[in-house]
């Protein structure tokens, strides 16, 4: 391995060629961050340099296992534009769980199983266990109940999970994003058995109150794959060290665990009063990940009730000039 040429990438800037024993001297210097990234012929893209174990101990400890343990390591595809659902490729013995409300279709063989808390135990845990596992779930907005999608057949089967409204699944391999995924409550659809879906408590008090999901957000842990379901167009954000960014605090689906997340309030009282956006938006500094979504659920189902029959059922009339009378004259007497 020293004999390799590497590349390092460390607050949005690229360096090198350096030899491995360079590059861990660096971080044993105190020059590189655990949020960097690496790159060397033969891998096909760039790595947190904490996967490569060379470079993980030369932080002076080891990587700390993921909480859910080892995922099941599953093949997916995502099928479709607007309105888009993922098939997940279990072979024998192989599971995942998902949301309550997102299955689709699955293949004879898949057998359902209905559990109390994510499904990241793997045999072990109590009943107490699996109970706080489950309640962590109810504070998101969730069921207390997950359902497992196990392979018990002899071949390999496909199970599939939709998506609750138009926009994109992004998929997430988790050993890439630091083993830990912040997201927004109702994000998550689906993940490899093994993946913990459990809470993250908000330190700072002006996120907590008005960041919109109060003081939690779903947090996803593993080492495995997870789909996380957004609104509209999904834009990823590769934030520098020190890098910020402001946005609508609905537009925010996901970020990495390292990212700095706070609410600031709008600027002028004539902005904050009168701007139509809101008192307060979401401000996330780097170095991290951050993914973004055009169209928030809350957004579309306020336009959606604004557009909806008003007073009993009634139609609005949009689109002609004589309103009500329009409808009588086109027979609509309702």
């Amino acid at each position: 391995m020293s004999d390799r040429i590497w590349y390092l990438a460390t607050s949005g800037k690229q360096e090198g060629p350096f030899l491995a024993d360079e590059i861990a001297e660096k971080i044993r210097a105190g020059a590189v961050s655990r949020s960097a990234h690496v790159y060397r012929e033969g891998l096909g893209n760039w790595a947190p340099v904490v996967s490569e174990p060379r470079f993980a101990s030369a932080f002076g400890s080891s990587i700390p296992r993921p909480p859910g343990g080892v995922a099941d390591e599953i093949d997916y595809v995502i099928v479709g534009e607007e309105m888009q659902f993922v098939e997940i490729t279990l072979d024998p013995g192989e599971a995942c769980v998902a949301e309550a409300g997102s299955f689709m279709y699955m293949d004879p063989g898949i057998e359902m199983n209905t559990i109390f808390g994510d499904g990241s135990e793997r045999g072990g845990g109590g009943f107490m266990d699996k109970l706080l596992s489950a309640g962590k779930r109810v504070l998101t907005g969730e069921s207390l109940f997950m359902t497992v999608f196990g392979n018990s057949g002899g071949g390999r089967r496909n199970v599939a999970f939709a998506s609750p409204y138009p926009g994109r699944i992004i998929p997430l391999d988790l050993s890439s994003h630091h083993n830990r995924i912040l997201c927004q409550k109702d994000a998550f659809l689906c993940a490899a058995k093994g993946v913990s879906v459990g809470i993250a408590f908000q330190r700072k008090l002006g996120a907590g109150l008005f960041g919109g999901e109060g003081f939690i957000l779903q947090k996803l842990e593993g080492d495995g794959l997870a789909f996380v379901h957004a609104g509209g167009t999904v834009v990823e954000r590769d934030l520098a060290a020190g890098e910020t960014l402001r946005l609508d605090t609905g537009c925010l689906v996901a970020f990495e665990n390292q990212i700095d997340y706070d609410i600031q309030m709008v600027s002028g009282v004539k902005t904050a009063l009168f701007g139509g956006e809101g008192l307060f938006f979401a401000s996330l500094t780097g170095p991290g990940k951050v993914w973004i979504q055009s169209l928030p659920f809350s957004r579309l189902a306020s336009r959606v009730f604004a557009a909806a029959a008003q007073g009993g059922g009634k139609s609005k009339g949009e689109g002609s000039v004589l309103g009500g009378l329009g409808g009588l004259v086109m027979g609509d007497r309702r």
